[in-house]
């Protein structure tokens, strides 16, 4: 699967960004996930997660940041 989040296996997301694709994960019935990554203004670290719609992919984004002591 091609896609523009990734160079070479790498994340492309900077510092204080999001990016996301959907994608079909099933096509009887037809289902499809969002891949998700953000990445941290303040420390740099990757948070990365694959979930059925982007507002949970963000809700688990919130709670990473958190956990962490980080702001969005």
């Amino acid at each position: 699967m091609a896609t523009r989040m990734t160079k070479n296996g790498v994340s492309t997301t900077l510092k204080g960004q999001e990016q996301f694709e959907t994608f079909v994960v099933s096509t009887r019935p037809k289902r499809t996930a969002v891949q998700y990554d953000y990445r941290s203004a303040e420390t740099g670290e990757l948070f990365t997660i694959v979930r059925p719609t982007l507002e949970q992919c963000r809700a688990k984004r919130d709670e990473w940041l958190r956990e962490k002591g980080l702001k969005n």
